[in-house]
This record gives structure tokens, sequence and C-alpha cells, in this order.
């Protein structure tokens, strides 16, 4: 199976300390989930972790040769993954990791039957769990936190704002330009996100007022369309996705919330709704789900109506 190696593949850092034989099976292997898989950005980089890793561990800097490889090698890689950090979320992207790699090495005419065989799914019952989300003292903190930082306080206040009020991603703050914003009308659209769609959301006044704080007052002269922009060397670019989790990672630490990643923000902005009674449809529709079926965890948040669920208990008045 000859794939072409991509112009722009998310491999640069993985490839950096790879020897050459590593660096070039990367460089296929991204090109098959980006062609043939059609796998976003994102997506590819969590598969090109593990398998750069797998890669590392059992060939070292020898020649890729997957007709070496025995069942063993595929435990002893889990073992020694999951000896580093042994949680269920961990597991199942080790598991998704390899399964997809062996995949492709079987479109290329390898046998990895027996290899595949030995990866097993850890077990993970969906909606098992409660969404991780701020409580409003804690987000009061959070925001109070900018009043100290120390670089850039108005711009890590608005991306906050940003995904606390509209329930962003880091991704999609990240890609915000200047036209995205509506201000008479107090809208912001929405390009090219997860759901391949635009969408259209209101503008909270507070969110507004955070956004033009930064650009009227910190954000460096620039003719980039981007809200968010970062100078490197002489060109200006726009944020990246990683730096907007860095900065509300720091604004964690500020203010000594044990809380870590843009999500928990996210999953803060849907429990907001659900507490104010926003049906589930209502919440799948402004966190820009594809399927209600995502938007379901958030139903256990609903006490009063899960109040009137349960059934009557056996010998009791009610």
């Amino acid at each position: 199976m000859n794939v072409n190696t991509p112009r722009s593949a998310p491999i640069a850092r993985t490839t950096e300390t790879s020897p050459n034989h590593i660096g070039e099976e990367l460089r296929h292997y991204d090109a098959y989930l980006r062609d043939l898989r059609g796998l976003s950005s994102g997506s590819r980089i969590l598969q090109l972790r593990v398998v750069g890793r797998f890669l590392h561990q059992t060939f070292g800097d020898g020649v890729v040769d997957i007709a070496r490889l025995r069942p063993g090698d595929v435990r002893q890689f889990l073992a020694d993954q999951l000896a580093a950090r042994q949680t269920p979320s961990n597991a199942s992207k080790l598991a998704s990791g390899l399964r997809s790699y062996l995949r492709y090495r079987r479109a290329c005419g390898d046998p990895v039957d027996a290899l595949t065989a030995v990866i097993s799914s850890p077990a993970h019952w969906r909606l098992a769990s409660l969404p991780h989300a701020l409580t409003t003292e804690e987000v009061a903190q959070l925001l109070d936190s900018f009043t100290f930082a120390r670089r850039w306080p108005k711009r890590g206040y608005a991306i906050v704002r940003c995904a606390l009020d509209l329930g962003l991603r880091a991704s999609e703050i990240a890609c915000l330009t200047i036209s995205d914003i509506d201000w008479r009308a107090g809208t912001v659209a929405l390009r090219g996100t997860k759901s391949c769609r635009q969408d259209i959301l209101p503008l909270p006044a507070e969110t507004g007022q955070a956004l033009a704080d930064y650009l009227q007052h910190e954000r460096p002269p620039t003719s980039h369309p981007a809200i968010f922009v970062r100078r490197q060397g002489a060109r200006d670019r726009p944020i990246t996705s990683l730096a907007i989790q860095k900065v509300i990672t720091r604004a964690y630490r500020r203010c000594g919330l044990a809380h870590s990643g843009a999500h928990a923000l996210r999953h803060t902005f849907a429990c907001r709704l659900v507490e104010h009674g926003s049906s589930l449809k209502e919440v799948a529709d402004l966190l820009r789900h594809r399927s209600l079926n995502t938007t379901l965890i958030y139903a256990k948040l609903d006490t009063p109506k899960l109040s009137t669920v349960p059934l009557p208990w056996p010998g009791s008045e009610s």
C-alpha cells in the first residue's frame, strides 16, 4: 500500500526525536488516517502519540518490521504504559491507538490478527460518571485570578469567558476571528467546528465586554484576522488550542483549583444551562453536539426531574 506523505502532517514534534525509519512510518500512517480514515488533526495526533511510543519501545533504532512482532510485545507495551497511568481512559486510548495502527498494517498486507487478538478493551460503562464542573465559588476564584496574572491578564480573562459563557472548545476559541463577532447583533459565528458546520451563538454582554477590553487595550497591533494572536518571528499567527489550554491551566494553579483542562469550563457551561431549566435539546444545540446521546450525561444533574422518576420503595408509605 503506497500512501503519499502529507504536506502538513501533525507529527512534527513526534518525528523530531524519532529515528528516520520511525518518522517515515509515522508519516505514512498519518497520511492513511487523514486521507482514508478522514480523521481531524487533533484525533490523528492522539493516535500518533500512542503508535510512536509503541514503535520506539519495540524497534528502538532498528527497522520497523511488523513480521518480527509477537503478541508478547503488545502485552508488554500495554503493561508498561498502564503502569505509569492506570486509568480506564488511558487504557481505552492505548487500545484504540494500537488497533487503529494494526488495521493500517493489515491494509498494507501484514498478518496482524494474532497481535490484535491480545488487545482487550477496558470495562467502561457509558454515562457512569458525572461531568466535572466548577462550582459558583470556584468560577469566581478563577475569574478573579486574572487580577494577579503577570502576563496578558485581559487575554486570559477573555479566553476563560468564552469557555464559561459560550461553552467553546479550546480549538474553537483559537479559531475565532474579528469578523466572527457581530457587535451590533450580539452574536458570534463559529466556522469549521468539530461538527463541520457554521453555528451562530448569542454573545453574552460580559463575554463581549471581555473581548472588547482585550482587543482595545492588550492585543498587539496587527492586521491578522484572528482575535487571539501571537508573534512568531516576524509574523503574527493565531494562538494554538494548546496555548489556550495552558492559559486555563495556569489560571487553575494560580487560584489553587484542582481542575485541569479547558473542558471543565465547557461542562460548567452545560451544567448551568441544566440548572436554569434548559432542556437537553437546548443544551445539545448550544454545545453543538451532533448526537443527543452525547448530551445525556447532563440529565443526571437535573435533580428536580430525576426525583419524579424513582418508583415508591416497597413497604414505604409513599
